[in-house]
């Protein structure tokens, strides 16, 4: 994300090109990791971690993501899924429930929304931290110090979430370009991880 490097004569495209190409490469890459349910937190947190390696001029590869994916994959990391997972269904029940007319639908719905997007919040700033790759426990713990530390960054993370979906959305009648969202969603992650550790240095 430095994108520094200046261009080479005769090169087509300069550095920060090839950071969205590869960004979008991994995009790809994390899309098709997520399918199992199970393994979305694990292979997001991976991202992130592929395109902060950006900074530091290692390759953000696909290859690289699923050699680095491969490594990281553990009980831990399941465990992780699953409890995204039940916390999602947990969340569509709610809704469900709020929308069959029940007494204080309104209220509820708004509580449940709210509890779901501090949730989703903590939970994406956690994969964006260097610790979710061996220690989801304290990488959840540093997310939500950092979310109430942080808030202005903790918006860019709400507001690159509901871009994701609306681009997902916008994008289902042509599958392969909806599948391409996880890519930009990871980096700007990782940006706003990157700009909350450097506020606190």
């Amino acid at each position: 994300m430095s994108g520094t490097r200046m261009r080479e004569p005769g090169e087509v495209f300069g550095p920060r090109m090839t950071l969205f190409a590869d960004m979008l490469s991994v995009g790809l890459a994390t899309a098709a990791a997520c399918l199992p349910l199970l393994t979305a937190p694990a292979a997001l947190s991976t991202a992130c971690a592929v395109l902060r390696g950006a900074r530091e001029d290692r390759p953000a590869t696909a290859g690289r993501y699923f050699a680095l994916l491969r490594r990281r994959l553990r009980a831990g990391d399941l465990v992780a899924g699953a409890a995204a997972l039940a916390g999602a269904l947990l969340f569509a029940a709610d809704l469900a429930l709020a929308g069959a007319g029940l007494p204080g639908a309104p209220l509820f719905a708004v509580t449940a929304a709210a509890i779901g997007a501090c949730a989703t919040l903590v939970a994406l700033r956690a994969c964006a931290r260097p610790e979710s790759l061996d220690d989801w426990p304290t990488a959840l713990r540093e997310a939500a110090r950092d979310a109430v530390r942080d808030v202005g960054g903790s918006g860019l993370v709400l507001l690159a979430v509901v871009t994701a979906a609306v681009c997902a959305w916008a994008l289902v009648p042509l599958v392969p370009l909806a599948l391409l969202a996880p890519g930009p969603l990871a980096l700007a992650l990782t940006a706003v991880d990157v700009r909350c550790a450097a506020a606190r240095s």
